[in-house]
This record gives C-alpha cells, structure tokens and sequence, in this order.
C-alpha cells in the first residue's frame, strides 16, 4: 500500500512540475501589461501635441473669422 501511495505522490509531481498552463496565463498576463503600458506612454506623448494642434487650428480660425 505504501508503494502504491508514494507512486502516485511522484507522478502528481512530475505532473506538477511539466505543467506550464499557469506559466502560459503569466506570459498572456506580462504582455498585456506592456501593451497597456505603451498605450498610456504613446497617448501621454500624443495627447498635448494634437492638443496643440486642435488649439492653433482653433487660433487660426478664430483670427480668420475676425474674432
């Protein structure tokens, strides 16, 4: 009965061990912090300059208007 139970206490963890489902959902989970993380860095850098150039649009027709 012994052999028996440690048996299958060593293939439990072998199974354990070759396992990469949970290494798998990491990865999955780093990318899509990163994809995240440049999404905010790219919008933080675009954000002020289309904002800029929404501003002087905005400047150029309020001057040519005569206002």
């Amino acid at each position: 009965m012994q052999t028996i139970l440690l048996n299958h206490f060593h293939y439990c963890v072998k199974d354990l061990l070759h396992d990469e489902e949970g290494a798998t959902a990491i990865e999955y989970g780093l990318m899509a912090a990163l994809i995240g993380a440049t999404v905010l860095t790219a919008q933080a850098a675009l954000g002020n300059a289309v904002m800029n150039m929404y501003t002087g649009a905005m400047g150029l027709l309020t001057a040519a208007m005569g206002s």
